[in-house]
């Protein structure tokens, strides 16, 4: 029987008269993968932060298993300043961590042989001796290479990335993750999704990643109308059992239309009359009032702006160039820009991908070249700093500074007040202050002042960042209707395979390829490319083991060479003393684990396994140097 690791009993949250959600029960059990789904501002990192402790309720009780280990992903994890980036991950207070200090501390104080002996046992637990390794290994998939680099330098991507090592490496029984493909390129998004699919950790986590949560999720738990809708599968299971969910919420709701008309008629009746009804029936017409004023709101996001006029020439890349410093972005690129064109811009971070789209808008200059723009393109600009409101400043007033009314062409015009109703900003909403919004819903405010402006060419860059999966489906419609141009630079895949009719791939140094298909296709492609290139390897390595040619490798000059006797020497010595060491080493773990060992001793073989593994580090790598010239 499955373990029960997290019990939530009749939770309610409000801030103010903003009810979240009411009276909330679920529990999470060992080897659930469970995904939190709702509409920005519905309380989903809210919920999250409840459970981590991190915020308060208004009641209910939340309930861990006792004996579980929690490791914890906030959207904003803060270092202090000073350290370096291996540094912050020692300084994370995670089990163990905590574990590989206390043994350090109790290697100094000889007399306390059962702390010591607990302490070993505790290490091999926590698998503890190699934990440098392996955060070395977890960050490099993460592309955090220069681990001497200080926290106060680093972006906040790259903040979130090492929190997220940090929380991977630990294993936990429980891993709780907001929004862990922010930030992350595809690569890392495909190691992330592959990683957490092996391990038996149980998982809650909140991420608008929809190709993420088909492929990693067991089960979905939604906030809807302040309550809470569980679901067994994963994202197309949840897709279409909330939608017959909703049918038959609209299937109830007409019924209950129709018997409050039959009602209402009933109520209506001469007030003489009134004294003769029957009292129960005057009740259950009053409850069902309310039911039908409850109706459900489908936030339905309308996008219908009009694009304008569009003409034949877009923009042409005249053989454009740009550095900074060793850095290559672009060297002599060439492209023209076709009409209606729907362009999706991949590549890892650093590669040059939002430098392209700001030389585009005019933000950046090129080192040489041009970018050539038709007279009629009106630049709609979504950029990844652009997100800078006033906190003080009410919805409604952010965007009647752009425009008092909305044109939507055919010399039709909408209200500001309406527009920001087609964007699930209801009247009261747009009367808040800015700073009482969810990151989502200011992505959302972002959006509309865009998308007011009637541009012909959107250009998004990380538009699905924050945006709940209602607004995505929605955006996604637009962006496929509209009768302009589009490039979008995003890590969503789903996103970028509804809407792009090809790529652009940045694969860094300069080098920019132009892929007919949208992302799905470009992975299949590059994926069949990779495997082609291992069969031709591992045929061409069949062929050198057949020939009786000496196994050469090649200089630093450019010259092959033959292994040197001293070489070889060294090479077949190496072999053996690496055996050795890796003998000693299991014998010194075994001696440490018995229990038999004096202080004096336990002190000795303790000092002694951390040589053995530094020596064996040192001696693999040297072995595997001259292992690429044995060939």
């Amino acid at each position: 029987m499955a373990l029960n690791y997290l019990q939530v009993e009749n939770l309610t949250k409000s801030f103010g008269d903003k009810l979240l959600f009411e009276k909330i029960s679920f529990g999470l059990f060992e080897g659930q993968r469970v995904a939190l789904i709702a509409k920005n501002g519905y309380g989903k990192t809210t919920l999250l932060n409840i459970i981590a402790g991190n915020e308060q309720y208004d009641e209910g009780v939340v309930t861990f298993r006792r004996d579980i280990r929690t490791g914890i992903l906030s959207q904003d994890p803060k270092y202090p300043a000073g350290l370096t980036v291996l540094q912050a991950c020692f300084h994370s207070g995670n089990e163990v961590v905590k574990t590989i200090a206390a043994y350090e501390d109790a290697l100094l104080c000889e007399e306390n042989h059962d702390r010591l002996n607990d302490l070993i046992a505790q290490m091999d637990l926590l698998k503890a001796w190699d934990y440098e390794v392996r955060i070395k290994q977890i960050l490099g998939k993460l592309k955090i290479n220069n681990l001497e680099q200080k926290v106060e330098h680093l972006s906040g991507g790259q903040l979130k990335r090492i929190a997220l090592a940090n929380v991977l490496i630990i294993e936990p029984d429980l891993l709780i993750l907001d929004e862990p493909t922010n930030h992350l390129d595809l690569d890392m998004i495909e190691w992330l999704e592959d990683f957490l699919r092996r391990s038996k950790m149980a998982l809650l986590m909140v991420t608008h990643d929809r190709y993420f949560l088909d492929r990693v999720c067991s089960d979905i738990l939604e906030i809807d109308q302040q309550q809470l809708f569980a679901y067994r599968g994963n994202y197309s299971y949840y897709l279409e059992k909330r939608q017959e969910r909703i049918d038959n919420q609209n299937a109830e709701l007409s019924r209950a239309n129709n018997l409050f008309r039959k009602e209402l008629d009933w109520m209506r009746r001469q007030p003489q009359a009134r004294a003769t009804k029957a009292q129960y029936r005057i009740d259950s017409f009053y409850e069902l009032e309310q039911k039908v004023k409850a109706r459900r709101d489908t936030g339905k996001v309308n996008l219908d702006v009009k694009a304008s006029y569009l003409g034949s020439k877009i923009f042409e890349a005249k053989y454009i160039s740009k550095s900074f410093g060793d850095l290559k972005i672009l060297d002599e690129f060439y492209y023209n820009f076709s009409r209606f064109e729907k362009m999706g811009i991949v590549g890892n971070n650093g590669t040059g991908k939002s430098t392209f789209i700001k030389m585009l808008v005019g933000e950046v200059k090129p080192d040489k070249g041009s970018i050539d723009v038709g007279e009629t393109v009106r630049f709609g600009y979504y950029s990844q700093d652009g997100l800078q409101f006033d906190e003080q400043m009410k919805v409604i007033d952010v965007v009647r500074d752009i425009a008092e009314e909305v044109q939507l062409g055919d010399g039709k015009k909408m209200s500001v007040s309406q527009f920001l109703q087609h964007f699930l900003f209801a009247p009261e909403t747009q009367h808040n202050y800015v700073y009482k919004l969810s990151g989502g819903e200011k992505r959302r405010l972002y959006l509309c002042t865009v998308l007011m402006r009637n541009p012909n060419f959107l250009v998004l860059d990380e538009p699905t960042n924050d945006l709940d999966i209602v607004t995505l489906n929605v955006l996604e419609e637009y962006l496929q209707a509209f009768k302009g141009c589009v490039i979008v630079i995003t890590h969503d895949r789903y996103f970028m395979d509804k809407v792009v009719d090809h790529l652009l791939v940045f694969h860094g140094n300069a080098n920019v390829q132009d892929f007919p298909g949208n992302y799905t296709d470009y992975r299949e492609w590059k994926e069949a490319k990779e495997s082609l290139e291992r069969e031709e390897k591992n045929s061409r390595e069949k062929s050198e083991k057949k020939s009786v040619a000496p196994k050469t490798t090649t200089s630093s000059s450019g010259k092959s060479r033959k292994m040197s006797f001293k070489e070889r020497r060294e090479f077949e010595e190496l072999e053996k003393e690496i055996a050795v060491l890796e003998e000693e080493k299991k014998l010194t773990e075994n001696a440490l684990a018995s229990g038999t060992l004096s202080n004096g001793e336990l002190v000795e073989k303790a000092n002694r396994i951390g040589k053995i593994i530094h020596e064996l580090d040192e001696k693999t790598m040297r072995w595997l140097e001259l292992s690429e010239i044995e060939g």
